[in-house]
């Protein structure tokens, strides 16, 4: 190994759905990236549960860009246009850099997307608001509209916030973030 390697990370969004698709590509590319003198290895990662890495390692600075450079190189990313989208792509020099906490600091997940959050947050305020519309309404009928409203929104959101809603999450969390084991899991089964 040479004094002074280049390690190379790019990061992608994929295509819900799309993960095993993602997967063989990566791999795939790095077959024929590991065709190019002075390649080194590399490999595909899932950080979190948002983004894929690939990552490769050339001996130097200059057979990296031969790489980067190279019309195979363009032709594997054309490729993976219908399936993810890079979102970044670093080079470090050396291996020092790769046990820097900054280099290595970890993503957020992705929230989910907006509809999922619209159904737990449904599921975790509509029953209590028809429960206090059915139940507790029929006496506080007598109340001026807005102590009754005030009444409402103090009991359903403390009812949302300490009871429902951290079970609705933990209920939900493997359909709002799925898992990663998940979606390796379903990649051996349709390469098997």
């Amino acid at each position: 190994m040479t004094s002074n390697p280049v390690t190379v990370t790019a990061a992608y969004r994929v295509v819900p759905g799309r993960e095993a698709d993602f997967h063989s590509w990566g791999w795939a590319m790095l077959g024929a990236s590991a065709q190019q003198p002075g390649f080194l290895g590399g490999g595909v990662l899932v950080d979190g549960e948002a983004e894929w890495h690939v990552v490769y390692r050339f001996e130097s600075d200059g057979t990296a860009r031969a790489w980067e450079d190279s019309t195979a190189k363009v032709r594997w990313d054309e490729q993976a246009l219908g399936i993810a989208r890079q979102t970044d792509r670093r080079s470090v020099p050396g291996s020092k850099a790769w046990f820097d906490s900054q280099t290595l600091a970890p993503r957020t997940p992705a929230p989910p997307s907006k509809w999922k959050l619209w159904f737990v947050n449904m599921s975790a305020v509509f029953p209590p608001v028809l429960l206090f519309n059915l139940i507790a309404l029929p006496y506080l009928g007598g109340l001026n509209p807005i102590v009754r409203t005030l009444v409402l929104c103090l009991c359903v959101t403390a009812l949302v916030t300490w009871i429902l809603m951290p079970r609705l999450q933990r209920f939900f969390k493997k359909w709002l973030y799925p898992p990663l084991q998940a979606l390796r899991g379903r990649h051996k089964r349709r390469t098997a």
